[in-house]
């Protein structure tokens, strides 16, 4: 009765550890783990080695999943809305239209993964690993990508509108018809990205560096590009109406006034 007694104990507060309600105490991580099914909203699924897994349309909002092995997994259509992805592995997985709002995915690695038309507003993407990655048409308003890495990667007709890209690496990004309104990119480097036709209305600029960048038809309006590096960017039909450029590095190599 002891012994009985101390399991029950022990199993008791890894259950609270975990989060796992007691009564569904893995018996739905088992039955997830083993392919029985697709859903295990708020299970407890770190480190879970799930790479190459077909979970298309499955439901795993709120799960725990951080440290998960996720490369090349089908995750199309899936729900991870305010799931725990902090450093899981999806390289190269498909999350076309997969919702993810509010999740958190900080120091994740998305190298070449598809999240295009997916939703990841508010989610916390800071030191994210997303190089070249596809979020064409995808949607992170107010997201945090502080410090994330998009190198090459393609977000052509995406919506970060309010989103934080504070020191983010976008060199040679394509962001054509991208929407930046009021997006903190202070710092970022987007040396030789594509902007044409983007939104930056209000978009925080400050300091970021914008060499070679293509900004051919963008709308700059209201934007602060102090002590931006523009040397060698590419501003034809880009609209500048009350856009501030104090100390910033012009095209023609001059600094502004």
């Amino acid at each position: 009765m002891m012994v009985r007694g101390l399991i029950s104990g022990v199993v008791g507060l890894l259950l609270a550890a975990a989060q796992v309600p007691a009564g569904l105490a893995g018996e739905r991580e088992q039955d997830f783990l083993n392919g029985k099914s697709k859903a295990c909203p708020d299970c407890a699924l770190e480190r879970a080695p799930l790479k190459r897994r077909d979970l298309s349309g499955g439901d795993l909002a709120g799960a725990h999943l951080k440290l998960a092995v996720l490369h090349r997994a089908r995750l199309a259509g899936a729900s991870f809305a305010g799931a725990e992805l902090v450093n899981a592995n999806l390289n190269k997985s498909d999350l076309k239209r997969a919702s993810l709002t509010g999740a958190k995915l900080s120091g994740a690695m998305l190298y070449e993964a598809d999240l295009s038309a997916a939703d990841l507003t508010g989610a916390d993407l800071s030191d994210v690993k997303l190089h070249k990655a596809r979020l064409v048409g995808t949607r992170l308003d107010r997201a945090n990508l502080n410090h994330a890495i998009l190198t090459g990667a393609r977000l052509d007709d995406a919506s970060l509108a309010g989103a934080d890209l504070r020191g983010a690496n976008l060199i040679g990004g394509l962001l054509r018809g991208t929407n930046l309104n009021g997006a903190n990119l202070s710092e970022a480097g987007l040396i030789d990205a594509v902007l044409r036709d983007a939104r930056l209305r209000g978009a925080n600029l400050i300091g970021a560096d914008l060499y070679g960048a293509d900004f051919t038809g963008a709308d700059l309006s209201g934007a602060d590009l102090s002590d931006a590096r523009l040397s060698g960017a590419t501003l034809t039909n880009a609209n500048l109406e009350g856009a501030r450029l104090s100390g910033a590095l012009m095209p023609d190599g001059t600094t502004h006034e």
